[in-house]
């Protein structure tokens, strides 16, 4: 029985080609890989004498010979093939065991050039590869070193692996030779300017019970690249398994998150912000959140951007809640949270993003692709349109607001008070049904004046500037730039209610 041993990852690699050994196989190896093996102890054949050629092109041609193509493809009930080899002195190959240069860690470098890239592009390796796939009734192929243990293990109870086990091995062979050619594709096309193909590779992360609904099958699968802000890469330490709709929910809770740099917490439901607010302290915007909508929060999400305090825990404990979301938590937040055993408590990375993030929104039969929104205005970048202009504290409640009304549904109208939220109205098909909605509940909780109203669209009429005065509207904040502006604009004059524009739209639909 021979191996060929040809890898870029060589970690385990001595200790399993050891076993070989020991299991009475013969080892052909490569440059590196033999040199290494070597210096372990390990004797093997170096793949010149079998071939009878020297590696040359600087090592990028060493396999890429009949005698490893032809030992691997052969297939050994065709006695055709089998006279084939015999006449042209072929021995057979019956297990490769290779792993491809490191293209992806060398792209990911600072400063690398387009050489160092091509250079670290594989070509005798993903041909080994898979020809050994291709034909794997007879033939093992490993490109995981996780995969060495399991390998190892059949072949001293049985003598060779199983027809179950080949065919599993030739499966991640073919992914992990289509994952490497599609970053590749990607890092060759972005080099020559083509924008025409994309390259998304995820990986099951977890098989969901359903999805929206029971009747609806669904997976969660995480993008390879981990990034900040992501339930992908979060630890759940405690509680009951993600949902669909919890995924979803907590998704649109971090999106939230991720705009604010100042203590903050959030309440979410149904991915629609039900309370939020700022605070010197995270147990102060804790405690504000929830004043904001009792009610609301109710078997919702609460995200917090600073570290989950036993103070902020016991304010929850008495709270039915789905999820509770920090970038960490104390000892003994965490001993209060799990009394709570259904209570999914999740620990995620919030570490600043650096650079454009993509959002993904499947279509039938298709992908939507933009920039996620992580855009955010401060009040210097606002424009005052009115006479009347905003005094200090508005100042501060008109951008919170703004910040707030961007994540809600559109039509979207967020109506705040001294840094949280007091109403929220999302998604109706008219933005005057959306401010009613808003300010009813601000009402309704007791706020009657000295109220920020921010709307996700320019306002093109006076109507929803007169309800705000009705029900105590301080100020208002919107994009701006409908050719009526002047009407919304005229009757904030009339009613002495400070306008700000923003200039930019934040609808999310």
């Amino acid at each position: 029985m021979r191996a060929l041993v040809s890898v870029s990852d060589k970690s385990g690699v001595v200790d399993f080609v050891k076993g070989l050994k020991d299991l009475g196989w013969e080892i052909i190896a490569t440059g590196g890989t033999q040199k290494m093996l070597e210096e372990a102890g390990v004797k093997t054949t170096g793949i010149s004498q079998v071939t009878g050629f020297p590696e040359i092109c600087d090592g990028r041609v060493k396999t890429l010979h009949p005698k490893v193509h032809g030992a691997l493809l052969a297939r050994r009930d065709v006695p055709g093939h089998m006279e084939a080899l015999k006449q042209n002195g072929i021995g057979l190959i019956d297990l490769v065991c290779v792993n491809l240069y490191p293209f992806a860690k060398t792209i990911a470098k600072e400063g690398v050039t387009m050489e160092e890239a091509v250079e670290n592009i594989d070509i005798g390796g993903p041909s080994m590869l898979r020809s050994a796939a291709k034909n794997w009734r007879d033939v093992t192929v490993v490109c995981d070193p996780s995969d060495y243990g399991r390998i190892l293990s059949e072949l001293k109870q049985n003598g060779t692996t199983t027809p179950q086990t080949r065919l599993e091995l030739s499966a991640k062979a073919y992914t992990h030779t289509a994952e490497y050619d599609c970053r590749i594709a990607a890092y060759m096309r972005a080099q020559a300017g083509l924008p025409e193909r994309m390259f998304l590779e995820y990986e099951l992360k977890q098989p969901l019970r359903y999805g929206e609904n029971p009747h609806q099958q669904a997976s969660f699968y995480a993008a390879m690249q981990p990034e900040p802000y992501s339930l992908a890469t979060a630890r759940q330490i405690q509680g009951k398994e993600l949902s669909y709709n919890n995924i979803q929910d907590a998704n649109a809770a971090l999106n939230v998150l991720r705009d604010f740099a100042e203590p903050f917490c959030l309440a979410l439901k149904h991915m629609n912000p039900c309370g939020a607010a700022v605070g010197k302290t995270i147990e102060a915007a804790w405690q504000a959140a929830y004043e904001a909508d009792k009610v609301s929060i109710y078997g919702g999400i609460v995200g917090v951007n600073r570290e989950l305090t036993a103070e902020v825990a016991l304010g929850m404990k008495p709270i039915f809640l789905e999820i509770v979301i920090a970038p960490s938590f104390t000892p003994e937040a965490l001993e209060i949270l799990a009394s709570k055993k259904n209570l999914r408590v999740l620990q995620v990375d919030m570490t600043p993003s650096e650079g454009p993030v993509r959002q993904f929104v499947g279509v039938n039969g298709g992908m939507l692709v933009q920039q996620l929104d992580t855009q955010v205005e401060a009040a210097e970048s606002f424009r005052c349109v009115t006479e009347k202009t905003p005094d200090k504290s508005q100042l501060a409640d008109l951008e919170f607001g703004w910040k707030i009304v961007k994540h809600v549904k559109s039509n979207a109208i967020a109506v705040v008070r001294d840094g949280h939220t007091v109403g929220i109205g999302a998604g109706q098909t008219n933005r005057v049904g959306s401010a009613h909605i808003a300010l009813e509940q601000a009402r309704e909780a007791g706020f009657t004046d000295g109220l920020i109203l921010a709307s996700d669209g320019f306002l093109p009429f006076a109507d929803t500037v007169d309800l705000a005065a009705r029900y105590g509207v301080a100020a208002i904040v919107q994009p701006g730039g409908s050719i009526r502006d002047e009407e919304s604009v005229a009757k904030a004059n009339e009613l002495g209610i400070p306008m700000i524009f923003t200039g930019v739209r934040h609808f999310k639909h």
